[in-house]
């Protein structure tokens, strides 16, 4: 089987700046042979995580479930992930430094690529939205309902995207990951991690399957009058 060069986007990161926090899009729907990815759930119930054909929903409350196929999502980016590099890191690297590093060894900074890291990491910051009520708020006031966690001396894996800057908007630019421990117990959406003893592995994805949504909360979403900068920023750290 040919590679899948393909990754398809569920909705925008501007649809979720202005609250559009509701789908028709069942996950049973656009996981067919696809067994990568991460997202959220409508209402904003929590954080998803897919690698290896598991898909987990982790939760404000800090724990972590298998994802339940019916469950609908209002964004997500999901792909069949076949490595074509893994690279080791034995070294403890920031945040920072580790992705300036990840950025050279990239082919090009102008495609999209799906990241996985697996191993131990000094430490690992994530963060989980509380679920929403109607009326929604925009993202930038719902984020103030966020329980923050830091693991320590942990094992686990991040798994996400690298998005180039002319995608922001669409997704996030630069690296959006998420994170599970290794016990499977729980995780979130990552704003900050040092890594100690990892492998990093990467695909290039040159081609987006964009799905724009067709609810009426959608339509009628402004989409036009965001600081998209600012609002990304406080959104996902």
């Amino acid at each position: 089987m040919a590679h899948d060069k393909t990754l398809v986007q569920i909705s925008t990161m501007m649809a979720l700046l202005d609250g559009v926090f509701e789908s028709e899009v069942t996950y049973a729907s656009v996981l067919d042979q696809r067994d990568f990815g991460i997202g959220t759930f409508d209402h904003l119930d929590g954080e998803m995580i897919g690698f290896d054909g598991q898909f987990y929903q982790l939760r404000s409350n800090g724990s972590a479930r298998p994802l339940q196929p019916e469950t609908t999502t209002p964004f997500a980016t999901l792909t069949r992930f076949e490595p074509e590099q893994t690279l080791t890191v034995t070294e403890e690297m920031s945040k920072a430094t580790f992705e300036h590093w990840l950025n050279e060894q990239l082919p090009t900074i102008n495609s999209f690529y799906a990241i996985r890291i697996d191993g131990t990491f000094t430490e690992v910051q994530t963060r989980t939205v509380a679920r929403q009520e109607k009326p929604f708020v925009p993202i930038t006031e719902a984020v103030a309902s966020q329980s923050a966690r830091t693991f320590e001396h942990t094992e686990g894996t991040l798994a996400g995207y690298y998005t180039p800057r002319f995608g922001h908007g669409i997704a996030v630019a630069g690296y959006h990951l998420h994170f599970i421990d290794a016990a499977r117990e729980g995780g979130g959406h990552v704003f900050d991690y040092t890594v100690k003893n990892v492998t990093v592995s990467f695909e290039e994805k040159p081609q987006l399957d964009l799905r724009l949504p067709t609810t009426a909360a959608y339509r009628l979403a402004d989409l036009e009058s965001h600081d998209i900068e600012k609002e990304i920023k406080i959104a996902e750290g």
